[in-house]
């Protein structure tokens, strides 16, 4: 079994940064591609941005790009989410996840954090 535990999550005000973080435990890390993932209300999940189980890569949604910096530590077990710029936009609950394939499709990652909640005020 796989445990991704999210931290980091809060308010800010539009223009501001967060720092969100994930911890995983239960299996080796190093050899599983990262992703974080985001759900407004009313809306379906959608992805925000993958780390490959190396570091090698790093793919970003059109609409971070530029704003969001992803990375991860292999010695320690966890990976980050550097948010810039925070618009409206980007509130939403924020989820980390754990899978061998890189995809952008939410459905196909296997492990999940509980999420951590990130709002954005105009």
């Amino acid at each position: 079994q796989v445990q991704l535990v999210e931290s980091g999550g809060g308010l800010v005000q539009a223009g501001g940064s967060l720092r969100l973080s994930c911890a995983a435990s239960g299996r080796t890390f190093s050899g599983y591609n990262m992703g974080w993932f985001r759900q407004a209300p009313g809306k379906e999940r959608e992805f925000v941005a993958l780390i490959y189980w190396d570091g090698g890569n790093t793919i970003y949604a059109d609409s971070v790009k530029g704003r969001f910096t992803m990375s991860r530590d292999n010695t320690k077990n966890t990976v980050a989410l550097q948010m810039n710029n925070l618009k409206p936009e980007d509130t939403a609950v924020y989820y980390c996840a754990s899978e061998r394939i890189p995809t952008q499709e939410a459905t196909a990652w296997t492990y999940w954090g509980q999420g951590t909640q990130v709002t954005v005020s105009s």
